[in-house]
């Protein structure tokens, strides 16, 4: 490895700090999640890049800043709206909302 930012593979922060799984549902379905994983790298993990569209133009929208600035992340989670998904991290049981969109076409 060279270069001050390079981390050997078991403290790479993108990894889930443990390996504890447990089941959340996403639109409807039954996926493992990890803990540690946020919202969105959960619904990027099962291939999904949108989740939402936007107001006006109908356009989609999924993961964008990552650092919880854009809001164009947002969904329903639990059955509360306005969620990050890049800020939140998952915990059993929960229920997601991708509101029909994101799945692979």
């Amino acid at each position: 490895m060279t270069g001050p930012y390079l981390l050997p593979a078991h403290l790479d922060p993108a990894q889930p700090r443990y390996q504890a799984s447990f089941a959340v549902e996403v639109g409807g379905r039954r996926v493992t999640a990890h803990a540690g994983q946020t919202v969105a790298a959960v619904l990027m993990s099962l291939g999904l890049t949108s989740w939402r569209e936007s107001g006006g133009r109908g356009r989609r929208r999924g993961l964008f800043c990552g650092i919880g600035v854009c809001a164009e992340c947002v969904l329903v989670v639990n059955g509360t709206p306005g969620v990050r998904a890049c800020l939140r991290s998952v915990e059993p049981g929960d229920v997601i909302s991708t509101r029909g969109l994101g799945e692979r076409r």
